[in-house]
């Protein structure tokens, strides 16, 4: 006789992949539209339909852990030319934005979490290759320091 088990509270997604394409696609519309943003993602990405699918992929496998991207952002993101700490800063303020269109507090509050986690280590990683012989600095005085 089989025992059923429970299904773990942290096995349960806390969203759905309708809402991770709607994160998706409604942040990536800001951002084309966004004055500063815009024209570095306009000048990088030649497929738009593929990069939303792609990003669609990256927060499933994150958020939902789907297993559905594989892949290596940082190389791509280092080899932007004049990244600053404040477009990291405006990145994660459209991510935000984006959020509060849901009303999921579960979702908001991990994508959020992870979203900062990627702006601050692709920042770092930003850092380490173009000053290599500098000490990283954080792109914005309210996101709290990386723990070691």
């Amino acid at each position: 006789m089989q025992i059923p088990t429970r299904r773990r509270m942290e096995d349960t997604p806390v969203c759905t992949e309708d809402e991770i394409t709607t994160l998706v696609h409604h942040f990536y519309r800001r951002v084309r539209q966004d004055a500063v943003l815009g024209p570095i993602f306009e000048a990088h990405i030649d497929d738009w339909d593929e990069h939303l699918e792609r990003m669609v992929r990256f927060w499933s496998s994150l958020l939902r852990r789907t297993g559905t991207y594989s892949g290596t952002p940082m190389p791509r993101h280092i080899a932007l030319p004049g990244l600053e700490g404040p477009m990291f800063v405006r990145w994660l303020d459209l991510f935000r934005d984006t959020l509060d269109e849901f009303d999921n507090p579960a979702f908001t509050a991990q994508a959020e979490d992870f979203a900062r986690r990627i702006a601050r280590s692709l920042w770092y990683g930003y850092q380490i290759s173009h000053q290599p012989d500098q000490p990283v600095t954080e792109f914005d005085a309210h996101v709290p320091p990386a723990q070691y």
